[in-house]
């Protein structure tokens, strides 16, 4: 007997249903993408090794998935190699391309490869599968789709306003009121560790501190002293724990404890700068919150980072996230390039609409009317009007066997089709049809142009 087949863990089948529930939100973040300027562009799902690894961080790297070389690809590998059985060492030799872990490393590549038919400062716009080698939970998928939004070319902090507006404007079509977006600075990290006396430990630090919403207070400062982030820094880093109060009254308490660092007072002046102008544009339904704990674990941030919460209530972890990086295409060779992005989380998002039950009745993936077979000639009259009633967006389909009737509104009554048209001799004689209402049971006989004029 076949063994029953399966799919990945971590990566999963959708429906109809669930397809045209995510194209929804798809086309509602491209639709704002579009209006806000940026062009759409697509990388491919795998890169060259070198263009990822190293970009994300020691613990980034490991989640990313490696692909083997074609053909015999242990040939290339000597025996002592072999026989040493270590993997760091041996991967190089037998993998040299793998698949993407985000969209904004392969975006950097792409900018330096085609930085002479790019104007700067460009706006793209990038909706594609990523993957990451990570723990399946809820909320957490090794393939999964990101819905990116990046500006390169430009130092301007008026960017870093217009995506919180984005995000905001997104959400608000979405119908997804009360979303958090959390705000810090990757400045104001690292004058914290300089403050601290932790500053040689800046990315131990982050990482640690970028796992607070998931191991706790407790739990950072245990990885903290692991890595030799001493007790006396600690001591310092505890107000941050219990900072309260408004965005201004946040960064009015910030000064004071930065006040001797030149970094960290100058990651201040830019979130004032972004507070400031969106409380004079004000938030259509999202609410901004400077968190000084958000670190966003990523190596190549080096500005303004946003992470998204969803609505009071949701159990679900960030729903999009970004930040400002001043020089990610320098890695590949282009300097001084600085660059803003944001990244929405399209399967949490799904997740969180769904719990909600946000999603607008009229997202269903149905056919509207279905045809009933009796025969050839029948069914040629009903394609005909088939032809009519599509070409004006109405979406209908033809049994495709002549079989019993009770076969054929059984199908219906299945798929949730909710009218069937009837089309037989007489009919065929008038030129008309009964349209059948699967909700009520009532029966109408019409013309072609009422027909269409119903549906």
């Amino acid at each position: 007997m076949a063994q029953k087949p399966s799919i990945p863990k971590g990566t999963r089948d959708f429906s109809p249903q669930e397809v045209v529930k995510r194209n929804y939100i798809m086309n509602v973040i491209k639709d704002c993408f579009t209006n806000y300027g940026y062009q759409p562009i697509e990388t491919p799902s795998f890169e060259k090794s070198e263009t990822l690894m190293g970009k994300y961080g020691e613990e980034g790297d490991r989640l990313i998935f490696k692909i083997l070389n074609s053909g015999d690809f242990l040939n290339k590998v000597d025996e002592a190699l072999y026989s040493d059985k270590n993997s760091l060492k041996i991967t190089p030799k037998i993998s040299e391309k793998a698949l993407r872990y985000d969209l904004t490393v392969p975006f950097a590549r792409y900018v330096v490869q085609h930085q002479n038919e790019i104007t700067f400062p460009f706006k793209r716009y990038q909706i594609q599968p990523v993957w990451r080698a990570d723990r399946p939970q809820k909320g957490r998928f090794r393939e999964f789709f990101q819905c990116d939004a990046d500006v390169v070319g430009s130092t301007s902090l008026w960017q870093e306003v217009e995506l919180v507006q984005l995000y905001d404007d997104v959400f608000d079509k979405l119908n997804l009121k009360g979303v958090t977006i959390k705000l810090n600075n990757r400045k104001i990290l690292s004058g914290i560790a300089e403050v601290i006396g932790a500053e040689d430990k800046l990315i131990d630090f982050t990482v640690a501190l970028d796992k607070l919403d998931k191991i706790g207070e407790d739990g950072v400062k245990t990885e903290m002293l692991a890595k030799g982030i001493t007790e006396n820094a600690l001591e310092k880093l505890q107000p941050l724990f219990s900072l309260k109060g408004t965005a201004s009254e946040k960064l009015s308490e910030l000064k004071q404890m930065l006040v001797s660092s030149e970094r960290g007072l100058k990651g201040i002046e830019e979130l004032e700068f972004i507070v400031k102008n969106i409380e004079a544009l004000s938030l259509k339904s999202s609410n901004l919150e400077i968190d000084v704990t958000l670190a966003r674990g990523l190596n190549y941030y080096t500005g303004a980072i946003f992470e998204i919460s969803p609505p009071e209530g949701v159990k679900m972890g960030s729903i999009g996230g970004g930040g400002r990086y001043d020089d990610l295409t320098g890695i590949f060779g282009l300097k001084n390039i600085s660059g803003v992005g944001i990244s929405y989380g399209l399967d949490r998002i799904y997740l969180v609409i769904e719990e909600l039950g946000l999603f607008p009745e009229t997202v269903s993936a149905n056919t509207k009317v279905l045809f009933i077979n009796f025969g050839e000639k029948e069914s040629l009259y009903a394609m005909q009007a088939i032809a009519k009633l599509r070409a004006s967006g109405i979406a209908s389909e033809l049994y495709p066997d002549n079989a019993k009737m009770k076969k054929q509104m059984g199908y219906a009554d299945k798929r949730g089709i909710n009218f069937v048209v009837l089309a037989g001799d007489n009919e065929m004689e008038n030129q008309t049809y009964t349209l059948k209402n699967m909700l009520n049971g009532k029966q109408e006989t019409v013309s072609i142009e009422a027909l269409i004029n119903k549906l």
